[in-house]
């Protein structure tokens, strides 16, 4: 650990050379995760911010908090021997006095820049987006769990139930594990065909449903989707998951290093057509990059961001009623690894990967 935010550390004060500036201010719950390798500074868990920053300057860092966060983040959370700059509580004030000082007052770059502050580089932006190998180990971790805890829940499933309690009984699942339930959608039979983003409601769901997870671990983000069917499965159902695994299968075959965004994207819009979906990648993004956010890039009709060895991607090409989501990361050979594929799930295979298909009760 100590190791890896060093690593990072030499990263941001290259680029407080390469621009001139005297501090790099990271706000962000992505960010501080990153910089600290994988402590949480979030308590309120739909916000972009939480409890702390990490203030860097070419001689120091420090963790920015205040009194009632400070002892928790140091017993709990934090790398040893971290600097800590406590502020009471009452007087935010104080803290911009601090960051004024030990900047001379100088230029600062922030992922949320306020004040004056200066947008991070697109440099620094692409490296937090590549793996090192103590990340990599904990995103396996991270996706192991998830994946186990979606299995636990579909296969506890009953079609009484809601999409409230399919959805509660994911959550619990996930906090079981010490993961943060980010994103848990549900689709009981009837809103399936109707809904890609399909939040949770007191309907019950019925013959079959859908669950999605974005599970938080180490500021990672673990990106999975998953169907129950309630008795077999019929041919015009069978046949949509089977397209889209197909059409995947395509995206899943082009992710490999310097491989463009947008290639990607009319790759699959061409394989939408094909299989007789044509309108389908407008009516739901495609998925693209994770890591510390739930997607980093999004695969666009203008997006030029180039994978590359080291980072993940997450893939969700859906049709009405049908979706297929893994997270995977490009290894240093462009082989791919599913960070969220758990055996106990019924599979298959397509194109020599195993795919995850539903599980039929």
């Amino acid at each position: 650990m100590n190791e890896e935010v060093s690593a990072k550390l030499e990263l941001m004060r290259q680029t407080l050379a390469e621009n001139g500036v005297q501090a790099i201010r990271l706000r962000g719950t992505d960010w501080f995760a990153w910089a600290t390798a994988g402590a949480s500074h979030t308590v309120l868990l739909t916000s972009e911010t939480g409890v702390a920053e990490v203030l860097v300057t070419a001689q120091d860092a420090w963790i920015l908090t205040d009194e009632i966060e400070a002892q928790r983040l140091k017993d709990e959370e934090l790398p040893p021997n971290c600097q800590v700059h406590i502020s009471p509580w009452a007087e935010a004030a104080e803290r911009e006095t601090f960051v004024r000082k030990v900047t001379n007052a100088g230029k600062v770059l922030s992922d949320k820049p306020v004040l004056g502050e200066q947008p991070l580089p697109a440099s620094l932006q692409n490296r937090k987006r590549v793996l090192m190998p103590s990340e990599l180990e904990r995103y396996r971790q991270i996706g192991l769990k998830a994946s186990q805890a979606m299995t636990e829940v579909l296969t506890a499933a009953e079609p009484t139930w809601t999409e409230y309690q399919l959805a509660g009984a994911g959550a619990e699942a996930l906090w079981a594990r010490g993961l943060h339930p980010a994103v848990t959608l549900v689709a009981g039979e009837r809103r399936l065909p109707l809904y890609r983003h399909a939040t949770p409601t007191g309907e019950q769901i019925g013959r079959q449903a859908m669950l999605v997870f974005c599970a938080r671990g180490y500021g990672l983000y673990a990106n999975l989707t998953r169907f129950v069917s309630f008795g077999k499965l019929s041919d015009e159902n069978a046949e949509l998951h089977r397209h889209v695994r197909e059409i995947e299968a395509l995206s899943l075959n082009l992710s490999q290093p310097r491989t463009a965004m947008n290639a990607v994207y009319h790759a699959l819009a061409q394989a939408y057509a094909e299989h007789g979906f044509a309108h389908a990648i407008l009516e739901h993004h495609q998925g693209g990059t994770t890591g510390y956010l739930a997607r980093e890039v999004v695969a666009t009709p203008t997006a030029t961001e180039t994978l590359a060895a080291g980072m993940a991607v997450a893939w969700n090409p859906s049709v009405p009623g049908a979706k297929v989501e893994d997270t995977f990361v490009i290894l240093e050979n462009g082989k791919l690894e599913n960070l969220t594929f758990d055996p106990n799930f019924p599979n298959v295979e397509v194109e020599g990967r195993l795919r995850a298909v539903p599980l039929v009760k």
